[in-house]
């Protein structure tokens, strides 16, 4: 099934319902204009897309299954950067908002960077402003990612995140900015339903961090690599991403050692301010 004949297939579908597109929009998360655009085969809809929108509709699991499936024909979809500056970054952080807002399960691993529902305000300026954005989208795109951060409130979500320690000596703010966003990861560390580990650098490792990449429900795998967002729905690679999230959480610190871990290197900073 090709883009023009899923596209023919889900306006059908919403039609026999009797559904009004507004209404599938609104309930499937997504813009009117989305829906529309997919509905026109003018843009490509995910299987993630399908799954909402379908289910907005109403349909049996049997039709869900088979059109999501047909979606996943096409399982892996890369994003360029270039193209979500020139819609506006902000946008992806609504995107991203509308898929945490259904998931029950969340994991996230990062090697680079502080994971994004972690950033404090300061360290979230720090890293967009690599992307050369205007100051009117830069502050768009921070508030729309400190609006994602309610998420780590929901007590109904299992939130899991492993980083390296790397990830916690990368100096992108000031010392004491920095000793402010580890305190903000200990914070967040003791939620009951918050699963926060860290792998230290002397931990032997049989794996590679090879970059950053966050897992919903088992389902979709969102990747970041230099020039782009890659979005994975295949079930035989999401089981990929789940075994090394898997691995790393086996060999990472936890519970108070964790904390430990976190709270020596915020002292580092601290002391670094202090006779800087």
């Amino acid at each position: 099934m090709n883009r023009a004949q899923l596209a023919a297939a889900l306006k059908a579908l919403r039609m026999a319902a009797g559904k009004e597109a507004k209404a599938v929009a609104r309930s499937a998360l997504m813009s009117p204009s989305k829906l529309s655009k997919i509905e026109n085969a003018k843009l490509a809809a995910s299987a993630a897309d399908v799954e909402r929108i379908l289910t907005a509709i109403g349909v049996s699991d049997e039709v869900k299954a088979q059109y999501t499936e047909a979606a996943r024909a096409s399982a892996t979809e890369a994003t360029a950067w270039r193209l979500l500056r020139r819609v506006g970054m902000h946008t992806g952080q609504q995107a991203a908002k509308a898929l945490e807002a259904q998931m029950s399960t969340l994991r996230l691993f990062q090697s680079a960077l502080v994971p994004g529902l972690l950033q404090t305000p300061e360290y979230i300026r720090a890293v967009l402003q690599r992307h050369d954005l205007g100051e009117e989208t830069l502050n768009r795109t921070i508030n729309g990612r400190l609006e994602r951060q309610a998420v780590l409130y929901d007590n109904a979500k299992s939130l899991r995140f492993v980083i390296t320690e790397p990830v916690l000596r990368w100096q992108i703010v000031s010392p004491q900015m920095m000793a402010a966003q580890l305190d903000r990861i200990v914070s967040v560390s003791r939620f009951p339903h918050v699963d926060l580990r860290v792998v230290p650098l002397q931990a032997r490792q049989r794996d590679i961090a090879n970059h950053a990449f966050v897992i919903r429900d088992d389902r979709i795998v969102t990747v970041e690599i230099v020039h782009a967002e890659v979005v994975v729905t295949d079930p035989r690679d999401v089981r990929l991403y789940i075994e090394k999230f898997d691995g790393f959480a086996r060999v990472a610190l936890s519970g108070d050692k964790m904390r430990g871990l976190v709270e020596g290197i915020r002292d580092d900073f601290l002391r670094e301010q202090e006779t800087g």
